[in-house]
């Protein structure tokens, strides 16, 4: 089974075809299909390896939800000074499934 190495949102992920995974934010609706063409790597029989993208290599996908993430507590303190800052955040991202992989 073929495995690849695709970036996106300028983060990079290992994926496998059938794999769900979250990614920053796409544009789409759930259920459309959506092609990542930044591929670094495909590893299989023959692995290729991208200087520093694999030409001609792509890996297939589609949307299965939009969401948003866990709330994380940002909060900023200056010691002496009386000041303090309390904010939240809440990062949104997109739900994907792998459908192929192709070189």
């Amino acid at each position: 089974m073929a495995s690849a190495i695709i970036k996106t949102g300028g983060k990079q992920y290992s994926v496998s075809e059938g794999d769900v995974l979250r990614v920053a934010k796409l544009t789409g609706n759930p259920g459309e299909d959506v092609s990542f063409g930044e591929v670094l790597m495909i590893s299989g029989d023959q692995p290729k390896f991208g200087k520093p993208t694999v030409s001609g290599a792509s890996v297939k996908a589609q949307i299965v939800a939009h969401g948003r993430g866990e709330k994380l507590i940002v909060f900023k303190f200056k010691r002496r000074k009386k000041h303090h800052r309390k904010a939240g955040h809440r990062q949104d991202y997109t739900e994907v499934k792998i459908t192929g992989i192709s070189a």
